[in-house]
């Protein structure tokens, strides 16, 4: 049963029907028009709305399909990845590398630059391997150092390989003198109860020897394997040992032993 409005609407309708199919043909055809023109927005909106969703339909990809591109980005980040390591490793080694060149050029000691290939897990802090043999003309007893500073020395040579032994080992002593004061002194192994393995023993101190920390440790070229003048570390601290009759101290090498890539050997 139609309501009251829906039956006013319906006979509106009608009676607009009617009246435009009596008016005459001039008349009629702008009233098409203009009711025409009242209704073109619509068509136009569900035209958009077709287009759209036939749009959305054709860029809706299968499940399968997405995830092989997910596959393949995975796999193109993971070359990426690996790709970025490879040149920052090449990066570092340019820079050591040129650090290495630069410090050749300005040392007055004539060296030969050579790669560190292996470390023994028994004493890792106190040796490691360097590509240099007796072909190339190593031999026992020459220093090792870095740009930083002093490493060790040379202990036993094969055809290709040699054994380094570094600063901090019983059988690396190195003669020492502190730049500020004069205080001349042995570094002998590394200090006991500490963890860093930067820190070895200053001995062989008198024991009013006016130390402080910071103050500069050089070789002095008392020793005999190490010219004078090579850097080895800073003052930490210093205690007086032997119920006072002479001083020790603790010095930080100033070349990090962990981080060896390459070193330099000093040749004769």
């Amino acid at each position: 049963m139609f309501r009251r409005p829906q039956l006013i609407a319906l006979s509106s309708v009608v009676l607009l029907v009617l009246v435009l199919l009596n008016l005459p043909e001039p008349v009629a055809a702008r009233a098409k028009l203009a009711v025409g023109s009242l209704f073109l927005p619509l068509f136009g909106l569900v035209g958009s709305v077709q287009t759209v969703a036939h749009e959305v339909s054709r860029a809706v990809l299968p499940r399968a399909l997405l995830l092989q591109e997910v596959a393949e980005l995975r796999q193109q980040n993971r070359t990426l990845s690996v790709e970025l390591a490879r040149v920052q490793a090449a990066e570092e080694e340019n820079r050591r590398l040129r650090q290495i060149v630069g410090w050749q050029q300005l040392s007055p000691w004539k060296s030969k630059a050579c790669r560190v290939i292996a470390r023994d897990t028994a004493s890792w802090w106190r040796t490691v391997r360097i590509e240099l043999g007796s072909r190339d003309g190593a031999r026992p007893g020459l220093p090792v150092v870095s740009p930083e500073g002093l490493l060790g020395r040379v202990d036993t040579v094969g055809l290709g390989i040699s054994e380094v032994v570094l600063v901090g080992d019983p059988k690396c002593r190195v003669a020492v003198v502190v730049r500020e004061t004069g205080e001349t002194g042995v570094l002998t192994t590394l200090a006991a109860g500490v963890l860093d393995h930067r820190l070895v023993d200053l001995t062989h101190l008198p024991r009013n020897a006016a130390l402080v920390p910071g103050q500069t440790v050089v070789t002095s070229g008392l020793g005999g394997f190490f010219p004078a003048g090579i850097p080895v570390g800073t003052v930490v601290d210093t205690r007086s040992v032997g119920y006072g009759l002479y001083a020790e101290a603790r010095v930080k090498l100033v070349a990090d032993t962990s981080r060896l890539r390459e070193v330099l050997v000093i040749w004769p």
